[in-house]
């Protein structure tokens, strides 16, 4: 695995668990784990049940004892690495969004399907697929239980970055992340929407905002979490004379059409105070409704339009049940699973998928459809863009 921050623990505690869980045709064994700072890596390679740390990507890729390159990094290392890893015939899990451009995204997508007919697989990492109330969303949908899809609204809401006084981490500068909310967190809702409904994106109208434009230089930078640089302070503020620009959006919203004739609606901002990772999708049909909230993963909220007129309403769904998505090996009904859950699934599916020769997914040219998307959200600036 390269990178061990946030998303470095999520898939280091996924790694763990996914084999005492699944009973998968192979086993997960925790080779080593690659990060610039050795003083931090070591420890958290402790911490997070690594064999080994290294300094250097590339020693990783040039090992015969591995198989699998887990890209955990910044965005703008994402190509470099896959690519390089996919070239020297290893099979690549790589974290969303799938790369700061679409040239980059091509370019991984190309490396992908030429590994491919090597036998060599690989995946973008959208874990919210594997929370079991998504996966039972899309099999209701597949399955027509809401006809005609006519609206899709979603929206990814946090607040971690509202004090003009939080650094200036890299999710905020565009050579690293790419983009701010758009990307961060508004790839999750394309890639879900887009999954849930079967439906792509066609064609978007948007519009981003950047709020607060300087921020104090980080003296510790690990994305969602990180300290202000010393420095005298500017008269009458509470932020640091150290400032650099903020170089991404703070919030994203944009209208879209989808192939299958649904129209729908996004919103994503890090700037919606006291919301803390507050994501929703709705599905209206012509035979009724289904709305997922992240805040609530174990339940599905139901509306069945086919019912007499006296008898209908919103229900809930306890997803929680062995029939339903990935949790018959867990806990008895009624037990419910948390947001670690979904990682620990999108290693199963990957393992499974890897040792029987399938393609995992979603794959690199899925992750693809999500980039063309968000670049074209960034084009738009309230005009209609054709996504192609």
């Amino acid at each position: 695995m390269v990178g061990y921050a946030f998303m470095g623990a999520a898939h280091s505690q996924a790694w763990r668990t996914v084999n005492r869980v699944f009973d998968l045709p192979a086993r997960a064994s925790m080779v080593a784990v690659c990060g610039r700072d050795a003083a931090r890596l070591a420890e958290a390679a402790a911490r997070l049940g690594w064999a080994e740390a290294v300094t250097d990507w590339r020693e990783l890729i040039a090992r015969d004892d591995i198989d699998v390159i887990d890209v955990c990094t910044p965005g703008d290392s994402h190509a470099e690495i896959a690519i390089a890893a996919l070239e020297a015939g290893k099979h690549v899990l790589c974290e969303k969004p799938l790369a700061n451009t679409v040239d980059e995204a091509r370019a991984m997508v190309a490396a992908a399907a030429k590994a491919r007919a090597a036998g060599v697989r690989s995946a973008c990492g959208f874990n919210y697929r594997r929370v079991p109330a998504v996966s039972l969303m899309r099999n209701m949908v597949a399955a027509g239980r809401l006809g005609a899809i006519r609206h899709v609204r979603a929206a990814y809401l946090q607040d971690w970055i509202v004090d003009p006084s939080f650094p200036l981490v890299w999710r905020l500068q565009k050579e690293k992340a790419g983009s701010g909310a758009l990307g961060d967190i508004g790839a999750h809702i394309i890639d879900l929407t887009q999954f849930v409904t079967g439906q792509r994106i066609t064609g978007v109208s948007g519009l981003t905002e950047t709020f607060i434009k300087e921020r104090p230089l980080p003296s510790s930078s690990t994305g969602l979490s990180a300290s202000a640089a010393s420095g005298p302070a500017v008269p009458g503020s509470a932020v640091s004379a150290a400032t650099g620009e903020v170089t991404v959006d703070d919030a994203a919203l944009f209208i879209a059409r989808l192939d299958g004739g649904a129209v729908a609606t996004y919103e994503a901002t890090r700037f919606a105070t006291g919301r803390k990772n507050g994501l929703r999708v709705e599905v209206n049909g012509e035979h009724g409704s289904l709305a997922f909230d992240l805040e609530r993963l174990n339940e599905l909220e139901f509306f069945d339009a086919t019912r007499p007129a006296a008898e209908q309403g919103w229900s809930r769904i306890l997803v929680t049940e062995g029939e339903h998505p990935y949790l018959g090996a867990w806990w008895p009904p009624g037990h419910i699973i948390g947001y670690e859950h979904s990682f620990t699934h999108e290693m199963r599916d990957f393992i499974e998928a890897v040792a029987t020769g399938a393609d995992p997914t979603p794959s690199f040219e899925d992750a693809l459809q999500v980039q063309l998307v968000l670049d074209a959200v960034a084009r738009s600036d309230s005009s209609w863009i054709s996504v192609s």
